[in-house]
Parts: C-alpha cells; sequence; structure tokens
C-alpha cells in the first residue's frame, strides 16, 4: 500500500497583580495582531459556529443554516504536555498550518480540540503571558483558516509536572511550578504501577494537589495569598478575554467552546460517592467557568464539562453526573472512551458491535443531562495488534449504537451520530527530546514522548512528509458533515483491514440482509454509506464528507433525489471541494420544492472497482431503498 503523505515544514512579561490581570488582557488587545495566513490557503467559507438545539429526540449541534452539524478530527496534541514545545501543540505556526493542510487533506477531518496549558498562560501568580496566548492563536489559526472548528481545552493529567522528582517513572502536566511550590506536597510515589493513570488513585502529592483544587485552597504566593481555583478561573476568564478580542471574528466564530478540565479526578471523596462529589465539587467549578466564559465574550458558545474520568473506563467506576441535573444547552456532557478492559486485561480483539454498549451509554447520558453528547478523546496504542479494529469498532460505535450485522432492522435504533475526536494527531512522534522532569539524563525521544505513550496516528518521515501509521480507511471516513434538518440513520462500511498499512484481513460489517438483493449486489466488497435524514424547508445542503478513495467520478449515489454513477459537479446530487482542502472532497444533496422537508435517503458508494453497475441495477436499488425507508420511517 502507497505511504500517504502531505509535505510538511521543516521540524525546528509583564508583571501585574492578579486583581489587573483581566484589565492588562484587554489593554493588551490595541497592540499589532499576529501575522496573518496566506489567504491563498484560507478557506473559502469559514465554518462559523454551533448551538446546541434539539434534534430527532435528542440534543445536537447545529449550524447558522439550522443543519445538524457532525464534528471529527483530532486532538493537537499531546505535544502541549511537553517544554520542548513551550507548553502547545506546534513548535511554529508554519508547522501548525502544514499539519493542518495535512489533516483535512488526508483524513476529511472537521474539527479539532486545541490544547493549551494553564502553566502556559500563568507562569507566575502575577503574570499573564500574552505571548504564549499570542502563540496559540496564531496556531488556532492555522485551523481555523482551513476550514476547522476548533475545541479549546485547558489540560492537565495528573494535576502538574511539577509534584514529579527527576528520576520518577511518570510525570504530569497542568498546574504552573509556583502552585506547586507554595502546595508544599509530599514526595510523590505511585507505589507498584503499571499505568501512569494509577497515580491518580495511589500517588498522594498527586490525590492532594488535586483535593486543595477543588476545594479551593489558599496559597501563600509571591503575589499574596490566592485561592488555587481562584487563580484558575481568574487566568481562564483573561485568556478568553484576550482570545476573543484578538482573534478575527471569522476564526472566534469557529471557536465551538472551551472544555474547561481534562479528565478531572476528585483527590479525595472524603467518604462520599463519585456522583456527591461531582454534584458539591466538580459542578460548581463548572458553573465558575460558565460565569467566566460570558463575563468574556463567550456567553453564546457552550462549555464542553467533563465527568469523572474513570466513569467508563471499565474499572473505579464514579460519577457520570447522573446527580448533577439537567445542564441545558449551555453546557455539552463531555466524555473520554478508553477500553480500559483491553488495555489492561483483556486480550481479545474487537469487531462488530463492540462498542455500541459504551457510546449508547454516552448518548442516553447526554440526553437525560439535557444536552448534546461530545467525545473529545479516544483511541489506543498504535503498538498494538488490536488497534486498527479496536479504532474502527469506535468509529462504527459512534456512527450507530446497533452492530452493523442488525443496523438494516433497526437503524433508528442507531441513535444520534456522536461527534468526536481521536488522540491523538502528534507530528513529532519519534522525534521529540523532552528532558522528562528536567531530567538530562531521561531524555525522552520516542512515541509521543511523555509517559511511554504511542497513541499518534501520524509521524513525520525523512523527508519531511506527513504519513498515517494506521490504514487510511480506518481514519478517512464518509460521515454527514451538515444535515438539512434532522438526521434519521446513518451507517458507513469501511472495510478497513485488520491489520496496520493495510494488511490483514477484510471483513465487511454492515451486512445488508437479503431482503435487499439489488442494494446487496451493488455494494458486494465495496465501502459504502448510507444516510437517512428528515429535511428542513431552507436552502442548504446536506453535506458527506468523502473518504480520498471515493473519487467523485467513480462514487455512485443512489437516492431519492436522483441516482448518478459518477458524481457530477452540479445539480441536486453533486461534489465539491472540501472547504480549506487541497483535494478531499464533499457530497452534497439538496431536495428542490416542496419535497424538502420529507425523508430522504442517500446510499453511496465507491464503485472505483468492479463492475459497473447498470441502470437497470441501480433502478432496483433505489426502488429497494426506498421501500425500505417508508418501512423503517413511516411516521415521516
Amino acid at each position: 500500500m502507497p505511504v500517504l503523505r502531505v509535505p510538511i515544514a521543516s521540524l525546528r512579561s509583564v508583571r501585574l497583580t492578579s486583581a489587573v490581570l483581566l484589565a492588562m488582557a484587554g489593554a493588551s488587545a490595541v497592540t499589532a495582531s499576529p501575522s496573518k495566513a496566506d489567504a491563498s490557503l484560507i478557506a473559502a467559507d469559514a465554518p462559523g459556529a454551533v448551538v446546541v438545539s434539539p434534534g430527532d429526540g435528542n440534543w445536537v449541534f447545529r449550524d447558522g443554516d439550522g443543519r445538524e452539524v457532525t464534528l471529527r478530527g483530532f486532538n493537537v496534541s499531546g505535544s502541549t504536555k511537553l517544554y520542548e514545545n513551550d507548553l502547545l501543540p506546534f513548535r511554529s505556526a508554519a508547522d501548525a498550518a502544514e499539519s493542518a493542510q495535512a489533516m483535512r487533506d488526508l483524513t476529511g477531518a472537521n474539527a479539532v480540540r486545541f490544547l493549551i496549558s494553564w502553566e502556559g498562560v500563568q507562569p507566575a501568580p502575577d503574570r499573564i503571558d500574552h505571548a504564549y496566548l499570542d502563540r496559540a492563536i496564531a496556531q488556532i489559526r492555522a485551523f481555523t483558516d482551513r476550514g476547522f472548528r476548533v475545541l479549546l481545552d485547558y489540560h492537565q493529567d495528573l494535576y502538574s509536572s511539577h509534584l514529579f522528582n527527576e528520576g520518577s517513572w511518570y510525570t504530569g502536566d497542568g498546574a504552573p511550578a509556583w502552585v506547586i511550590e507554595a502546595g508544599g506536597y509530599p514526595r510523590e510515589s505511585c507505589g507498584i504501577c503499571l499505568l501512569w493513570g494509577q497515580n491518580m488513585q495511589t500517588n498522594a502529592a498527586v490525590r492532594e494537589a488535586a483535593y486543595d483544587f477543588w476545594r479551593n485552597r489558599v496559597l501563600s504566593t509571591s503575589a499574596g495569598p490566592v485561592g488555587v481555583q481562584d487563580a484558575f478561573i481568574t487566568q481562564a476568564k483573561a485568556t478568553m478575554t484576550y482570545l476573543e478580542q484578538r482573534l478575527p471574528r471569522e476564526a472566534f466564530d469557529s471557536i465551538v467552546g472551551f472544555d474547561p478540565f481534562n479528565e478531572p479526578f476528585d483527590g479525595g471523596l472524603d467518604g462520599g460517592t463519585g456522583l456527591e462529589w461531582e454534584k458539591a465539587y466538580l459542578m460548581p467549578f463548572y458553573q465558575r467557568f460558565r460565569a467566566a466564559m460570558d463575563e468574556a465574550g463567550w456567553a453564546a458558545k457552550p462549555a464542553f464539562v467533563e465527568p469523572l474520568v474513570f466513569w467508563n473506563t471499565g474499572f473505579f467506576e464514579q460519577g457520570g453526573m447522573a446527580s448533577v441535573g439537567r445542564l441545558g444547552t449551555r453546557m455539552v456532557f463531555n466524555s473520554h472512551y478508553y477500553d480500559g478492559a483491553r488495555m489492561t486485561l483483556d486480550p481479545s480483539p474487537a469487531s462488530d458491535g463492540t462498542y455500541a454498549a459504551p457510546m449508547n451509554e454516552i448518548r442516553q447520558r447526554a440526553t437525560e443531562l439535557g444536552t448534546a453528547p461530545f467525545v473529545s478523546e479516544f483511541g489506543n496504542k498504535l503498538d498494538d495488534d488490536r488497534t486498527p479494529w479496536m479504532i474502527r469498532a469506535m468509529y462504527q460505535a459512534m456512527d450507530h449504537g446497533v452492530p452493523g450485522r442488525t443496523w438494516w432492522d433497526d437503524p433508528a435504533g442507531g441513535g444520534s451520530v456522536l461527534s468526536a475526536i481521536q488522540w491523538h494527531w502528534d507530528i513529532y512522534h519519534d522525534r521529540h527530546h523532552e528532558l522528562m522532569n528536567g531530567n538530562p539524563n531521561k531524555v525522552q525521544t520516542e512515541g509521543d514522548g511523555w509517559n511511554d505513550e504511542n497513541h499518534s496516528v501520524v509521524a513525520v518521515d525523512d523527508a519531511g512528509d506527513v504519513t498515517l501509521r494506521l490504514d487510511r480507511r480506518v481514519l478517512d471516513r464518509l460521515y454527514p458533515t451538515a444535515v438539512n434538518g434532522d438526521t434519521l440513520a446513518f451507517a458507513f462500511e469501511s472495510l478497513a483491514r485488520s491489520g496496520y498499512g493495510g494488511a490483514g484481513r477484510q471483513q465487511a460489517w454492515l451486512t445488508v440482509p437479503s431482503s435487499l438483493p439489488a442494494v446487496a449486489a451493488l455494494v458486494e466488497n465495496r465501502q459504502f454509506g448510507v444516510l437517512v435524514w428528515k429535511g428542513s424547508a431552507t436552502g442548504a445542503p446536506t453535506d458527506l464528507h468523502l473518504p480520498g478513495s471515493f473519487a467523485p467520478a467513480g462514487t455512485t449515489v443512489v437516492s431519492d433525489l436522483g441516482t448518478v454513477n459518477g458524481v457530477p459537479a452540479s445539480g441536486p446530487v453533486k461534489a465539491t471541494r472540501e472547504p480549506g482542502s487541497s483535494s478531499a472532497h464533499r457530497l452534497q444533496l439538496t431536495p428542490a420544492g416542496d419535497s424538502a422537508a420529507a425523508v430522504h435517503f442517500a446510499l453511496i458508494v465507491n464503485t472505483t472497482t468492479g463492475s459497473p453497475a447498470t441502470p437497470a441495477q441501480l433502478a432496483a436499488a433505489r426502488a429497494e431503498l426506498s421501500s425500505w425507508t417508508t418501512r423503517q420511517f413511516p411516521a415521516g
């Protein structure tokens, strides 16, 4: 299989009292703006803002045209945890731009979760580092200028790197050194830990620091006494104020919201339960952050709030926000999903339907909370032979919550299409030079450069090209980016192989029943997807990303809107370039006239291989799909 590459550039403060941090953020906004990207690279049509709105029995994201939006992409990136990167995802704006272009072209991603660091923003109790924020802004614009929506994320793991000693097996990220120095925490030790995440359970220094944060312990600092959570909220408000004032309006509109705190953990339950802790400590913090967003000019954007980190991993289950009441549409239920069992004890592979139950739990919990669901991290290490199909199965379950073998009999039971951001996209993979905990004798060069992780789906080769580390069919998927109306059902058969680089076994999971013989014959041994939606009366098209393997000339669409064998560049069924991409395409489906608000269907098939379909075969497939849609969605 040919290597998939996109060229990338060569890998290469003012002090003040905390009382005036916000004023300084505002005053700095009148200085010169960051350098602008080359106009030729800027997306022709910016993606714009999204809001949480009602869907078909649930809550979804919608754009300015009222279309139901699915966000898919990658975290950028774990390199934010590293001092070699100055606590940012990229070492330069040029690297960010080349990386964004590669992601858009190779995967069709339309969203990223962009990590920033509390330590980077506030390196001292009386200082906001505006130069750090300016570098972040330039990197954010590399994505918004190429058609991405961006979720900002205050990232932390194990609370802070400054809790760890030079010789430790582990490290963290997040809180600045001055917070840890003022806290006076004990010497850290995880004990017998096989995974870095066990520090949250057994490391006294990590637990005590987290405990203090949630209880807003007052610390004695060089700038005077300060509540540690107060300090976080103050700098967050300063950051958001600065971003709102410095980002161009189209770029700011492309920011979907803020994730206030990555993977919260309690630090101590004081004899209570995780659900009680979320209600007593986590939700008040989120409400404070929500208020800071409003005051900083972010009132129209939701906070993407996470439950206790282990609520759905398979071990240590606590929390899940079942006791906090309705979140409402100004907050999003923002969950992670990692297969804790297969990461530790379970040797079995993943297959069709493996992750339907956990993804349905996320869907259901969001519905109960009165808001949209979002999965801001998922994935698995890339040195596990099972990973290609684990990732394939996770994407399948986010597309629909029933196994592919039964989807045709119960498409509506699949639930909403989940927006999700994979962990992660690190162009410096295997090219790091990170002094772990500042120790020159523990230089991290391999993998993700942090706690022996190896999750990045990309690397850069010796020629300077971005190379996918997973089969492209796992990552570059058909998905509905914007549906004009309500999505009733969606499924995609990627035919991704079980190994790396396109090796391993090929097996279809979305099996067409014998009751649809013409459809089954058309899709046999081919990639295909099915979308059913109830349209609205507005004129905006329904858009789906076409994977790179779906060349418009070799794509067949069978729909109530028309049947085409090779998608043209105009008409009710057409292919156009993805905004901001140099090579990727989208399929646009546009009903006309009074039929716009009806129930519509579209079967999209990669017919670049195999015998060409005859007009009679396509007509038979359309008739079967029309009858199937009427049976499955009789109410319209």
